[in-house]
């Protein structure tokens, strides 16, 4: 059983809020182990992904809206006026993954949404109306969502604006976002960059709790792909990203929070932490706020599969006291033996970064 199955188990007035600004793909998997416990919504500007993904849908408290995202309803999209974010679009434009786009760009205007969309081309699908933007927080609002857990946002253009529309209008309780974030820029105080995600972030409380980093190469020399569609690839500049922010209630501004927080808001915190890959972090909040958590969870279960998680696919995992003392013996399998790198551990190097989070858009 994962840890985040294992939190669900014990959710009884409470469920899991989130919200995914760019849906296309269909919500993270790792979500649905929440079960019936999962109130979702999607929004994305590709209708017809939209409507595919509701067909699909089983969860009745799953649901999708067409639409762009603007930070005013009040402004129509111009879709003939250029990216939003030219900077970025423009260095976009100078990677090997455009390039393949422009040699596929014939036969992708007549393939399929999802032959589309895995090639980033949502552009080439049935759209939104553009007209009738939607501004995030009101929809929120209208829809009654007050209590927001955890916030995806990644439209492939305006981020940033989407983010800095919650200005003042955070949920109150939300314990983490997801955003992806680029790596190129010129400093200004209003682009779309990591160094501006950063400060709104650590302003409104959140602390980064895991950044994945997305290498490009030039179409000048281009790399091997890592995905089977062209994308990131094995080598090139850090040009994308994912930031993983979250609440940090063992830190030192953390007992403020937690005084606001029901002892299921923190076993979801927990969980959301694990489903990160820090299971190191949720450790130390079951262990921090074990005296709340009683009601929810068996802590003591709870440590015993972060410890398995922390363990990686070892076949019998070592429970959570036992795992801590042999820490505690400084043994050597916890470190890398001296000399060349051993084919083995690379293989599961290069298993564990196939199994992580891929880029959606």
């Amino acid at each position: 059983m994962s840890f985040t199955a294992f939190v669900a188990q014990g959710l009884k007035a409470e469920r899991f809020a989130l919200l995914d600004i760019g849906c296309s793909g269909g919500l993270d998997p790792k979500w649905r182990a929440f079960g019936d416990r999962l109130e979702a919504l999607g929004i994305d500007a590709s209708a017809s992904e939209c409507q595919r993904l509701a067909a699909e849908e089983k969860n009745p408290d799953v649901s999708y809206v067409a639409a762009f995202v603007s930070p005013s309803a009040d402004r129509p999209i111009d879709l003939s006026a250029g990216p939003a974010a030219p900077l970025i679009m423009k260095m976009r434009d100078r990677m090997s993954f455009m390039r393949t786009r422009e040699i596929r760009d014939a036969k992708l205007r007549t393939a399929s949404t999802e032959e589309q969309l895995r090639h980033n081309a949502w552009e080439l699908t049935g759209l939104a109306d553009p007209a009738k933007p939607v501004v995030v927080p009101d929809l929120l609002a209208a829809r009654g969502w007050n209590d927001l857990d955890y916030m995806k946002i990644d439209t492939d253009g305006i981020d940033w604006q989407i983010l800095q529309s919650f200005e003042g209008r955070l949920p109150a309780h939300l314990l983490a976002v997801q955003m992806e974030v680029n790596f190129v820029g010129d400093g200004g105080h209003d682009e779309h960059s990591f160094h501006n995600t950063d400060r709104f972030m650590r302003r409104h409380g959140f602390d980064l709790f895991r950044l994945d980093v997305r290498n490009y190469s030039s179409r000048a020399l281009p790399a091997r792909y890592i995905w089977p569609t062209p994308a990131e690839t094995h080598s090139g500049r850090p040009f994308q990203g994912e930031a993983y922010y979250a609440l940090d209630l063992p830190g030192p501004n953390g007992p403020a929070k937690l005084a606001s927080l029901g002892a299921e808001k923190v076993a979801k915190l927990a969980a959301i932490l694990s489903a990160w890959d820090v299971p190191d972090a949720a450790a130390e909040l079951l262990l921090g706020c074990r005296d709340r958590l009683k009601p929810v969870i068996d802590v003591d279960r709870g440590l015993d599969l972060l410890a398995a998680q922390a363990q990686g696919d070892r076949a019998r995992p070592l429970d959570y006291r036992s795992y801590m003392a042999r820490f505690e013996s400084d043994p050597p399998d916890f470190y890398r033996p001296e000399g060349p790198i051993p084919l083995r551990e690379r293989l599961a190097a290069a298993w564990q970064a196939y199994l992580r989070p891929r880029d959606r858009r």
